[in-house]
């Protein structure tokens, strides 16, 4: 059953705690770009006491799990719960439709941005003999990392707005577990440093917060809501 709309003061309120967050995770994000950048992408002391760790620390069954698990950051399954937000947030078929589109593009072009990030400051991946998982392109920030995140993030929206906060706190739980547990792996398996992921999760969040503060008004947009 869906919970009772917000009141307009409340929703004003929350869009503007969104749009402070993604002010702030978005002025993290470009400090510690600019603190990758001015090291010419070479790892800090961090970086490579966890590299080290995780390379000295991985048994078969640890690594198998973690590529299984990495595996879902990556490929069409963000998409596929992107999709899946947009269905579960919207009220009525049309609403739906429009929500899946506005997610799906939500997504796409936040990855798409992230894409342009990644070239432009060109940070080069741990050594390659110490991956244990396939990798391309450059490192900051992580795209597992970014999509998890986003369609984690994308998903809780969605399952809060329909069912509300209490109702749905576990499988918010559950969602923010599986988009660090994605992060994490990545570090493990060697193909990203602990800075590429911190700034993977910056990211999304600062997108996050966005899409919340405006994602209403899209939908009112193109929708005759119920």
């Amino acid at each position: 059953m869906a919970r009772p709309a917000p009141t307009p003061a409340r929703s004003r309120r929350r869009r503007r705690i969104a749009v402070a967050g993604a002010a702030l995770c978005a002025g993290l994000f470009v400090l510690l770009a600019v603190l990758v950048t001015a090291r010419h992408g070479a790892p800090y002391p961090l970086d490579s006491a966890a590299h080290r760790w995780s390379v000295r620390h991985r048994p078969a069954v640890a690594v198998a799990f973690a590529r299984a698990v990495t595996s879902t950051g990556s490929g069409p399954f963000p998409y596929v719960c992107a999709v899946a937000a947009g269905v579960i947030a919207g009220r009525g078929t049309r609403e739906r439709l429009w929500g899946a589109a506005a997610a799906l593009l939500f997504l796409g072009f936040a990855q798409a941005v992230r894409f342009g990030v990644l070239h432009l400051i060109g940070r080069p991946r741990p050594p390659l003999a110490d991956w244990a998982t396939v990798a391309h392109d450059h490192s900051f920030p992580s795209g597992h990392t970014t999509a998890s995140a986003l369609a984690a993030g994308l998903l809780a929206w969605a399952l809060v707005r329909r069912a509300g906060p209490a109702a749905a706190a576990i499988p918010c739980v559950i969602l923010a577990g599986w988009a660090v547990a994605v992060g994490l792996t990545r570090i493990y398996l060697g193909v990203h440093w602990p800075t590429d992921v911190l700034a993977g999760w910056l990211y999304a969040l600062t997108w996050f917060a966005v899409g919340y503060a405006v994602f209403p008004y899209v939908l009112r947009m193109f929708t005759d809501t119920d």
